[in-house]
């Protein structure tokens, strides 16, 4: 079995609630090799849906830098991005957002996540975490296995909370995506 909670919550917390569990921190600030699977990571040479022979170091990278902000367009430095730092591109900071640059056009939040995001993050875990998805979808063979991620969400059409990327991992494992 595998469950998502919140890297907030307690240790303690969740072994009282999964006695077994196998707690594995899926997040930018992991200390170990399931770090990889943040979609913050310079994995590297990941397609930019929607741009040809584009690549990017990071899923967040290909997710900030095609975010449009009236009057500031897209931003492909966020591609070249290889340090998990100064990604995020924030209407607080850049105005309103227009969405996302597809094929030319702008997607809505929930499109993008279809369209951009998720097989972004697909592809990195089929091509440059392959190893460590396997390592999870074993030890959750016999074992509860709990991903902490900083988001819980795991509802790819609620536009009203960032979409989790461990539920993601956890919906691939399931063959759900």
């Amino acid at each position: 079995m595998i469950v998502v909670k919140n890297k907030r919550c307690s240790v303690e917390k969740i072994k009282k609630e999964f006695a077994d569990a196998i707690i594995i921190d899926v997040t930018s600030k992991a200390e170990d090799e399931f770090v990889k699977l943040s979609p913050f990571y310079p994995v590297g040479g990941i397609p930019v849906p929607g741009k040809e022979g584009v690549t990017s170091m990071s899923v967040e990278g290909i997710w900030q830098g095609l975010k449009m902000f009236r009057g500031e367009g897209t931003d492909s430095s966020c591609f070249r991005n290889n340090t998990m730092k100064g990604l995020k591109r924030t209407c607080r900071t850049h105005g309103e957002c227009l969405g996302h640059s597809f094929e030319g056009r702008a997607l809505g939040y929930i499109e993008a996540r279809r369209l951009i995001y998720i097989p972004s993050y697909k592809w990195m875990l089929e091509n440059k975490c392959a190893d460590l998805v396997k390592k999870i979808k074993v030890m959750a063979q016999s074992r509860t296995v709990v991903l902490l991620d900083y988001d819980t969400n795991d509802d790819i059409e609620n536009p009203g909370k960032p979409l989790s990327h461990a539920s993601l991992i956890k919906k691939y494992i399931l063959g759900e995506i």
